[in-house]
């Protein structure tokens, strides 16, 4: 099933018919809804959320106007907060990493447990799984949102200023920026290492100051924001975790709109979670190279090396699987397991 199929059969149709018929009585449009991202347009992340407002608005000629406010900006750049901050009114639409949320309603993180989804085959296998999509969108519906479409953050690669990283004990004592998701905390004190909750807006000068030895982002995100002149000098591929980009609205603006212009908004951002996801995709296929470019010292892990990647955070994928949603990690790890046995 194509992924627009899919999720026009996942949201559109079921969650419209649950709402009452006063849910779309005419409240005037506002002037703007209020979308956050973490990056700007410059990245495939931001570019992703620059088209769906771009489409959006010419779609309704003009009545919906989704306006960007990149740099998590809406929320002085602390990116965990931005679920909170749609329940409050202050966002309308996201385009985000749910791991940035996963504090706020930890079933949201469970795509992004160690190396569940280790390559695209098994990433698309699963975000294109009717069964796991809709069960996730569900979730989503119940935090507060409607959930739209999926598009892809990419996946997620170490680097540091100290040494190379090719097995767990070479991250033991470096001081590490991660998001702000007790998951990620964890996976990596789990090996040894000292994680630092930090917005990206705070970790790029801990970075140059040398306050934080070592970050975890995807190596288009290492190229695009130069974080090589931040001291970074090694990186490991390891593809530990790749979230998904959720596009999504608030329920109570998601109701004001009549049914017609939900159409249009949701085939929208499928349309743009697609165009995003194939960017991200064609500089997954050439970052190293841009990376070695550089002058970083890049390390692709052995399958040895990765297997001893998988057992030094099996304590912590356990822990989590069953604090976010054991059920649907399954799924997702029946849908990985699949693409395995080919």
């Amino acid at each position: 099933m194509k992924r627009r199929d899919l999720i026009l059969t996942g949201g559109g149709a079921a969650a419209a018919a649950v709402l009452p018929r006063f849910a779309h009585a005419q409240a005037a449009y506002r002037a703007e809804y209020k979308m956050s991202t973490v990056v700007p347009p410059a990245f495939a992340w931001g570019k992703g959320g620059a088209i769906f407002a771009d489409l959006v608005r010419e779609r309704t000629a003009g009545r919906i106007n989704i306006k960007q406010y990149p740099g998590s900006s809406l929320v002085q750049g602390q990116q965990d907060r931005e679920f909170a901050a749609m329940r409050q009114g202050v966002i309308d639409v996201l385009c985000g990493a749910p791991i940035n949320w996963a504090g706020t309603v930890r079933e949201l993180g469970v795509f992004t447990l160690p190396f569940i989804l280790p390559d695209h085959k098994a990433w698309d296998a699963a975000t294109t799984d009717p069964g796991i999509v809709n069960e996730y969108f569900d979730l989503v519906r119940k935090a507060g949102a409607e959930p739209l479409a999926i598009g892809e953050t990419g996946f997620r690669q170490i680097s540091n200023r100290v040494r190379p990283i090719r097995t767990p004990q070479d991250l033991k004592a470096l001081k590490i920026r991660v998001v702000g998701s007790p998951m990620y905390g964890e996976i990596m004190t789990t090996m040894g290492a000292n994680p630092t909750f930090m917005s990206w807006a705070d970790a790029q000068p801990a970075l140059a100051s040398g306050a934080i030895d070592a970050q975890e982002n995807p190596l288009e995100v290492f190229l695009a924001a130069k974080i090589h002149t931040l001291g970074q000098k090694y990186v490991t591929k390891w593809n530990y975790s790749n979230d998904i980009l959720l596009f999504a609205i608030a329920n109570p603006i998601w109701q004001s709109w009549t049914p017609g212009d939900q159409k249009i908004v949701r085939e929208a951002a499928q349309d743009a979670a697609r165009q995003q996801i194939e960017l991200v995709r064609k500089l997954y296929a050439t970052d190293v190279d841009g990376v070695r470019a550089l002058g970083v010292e890049v390390h692709l892990p052995t399958p040895a090396e990765m297997q001893a990647w998988r057992d030094a955070t099996r304590g912590a994928y356990a822990k989590w699987k069953d604090a976010t949603h054991p059920g649907l990690v399954a799924k997702i790890e029946q849908a990985a397991a699949r693409v395995r046995r080919g």
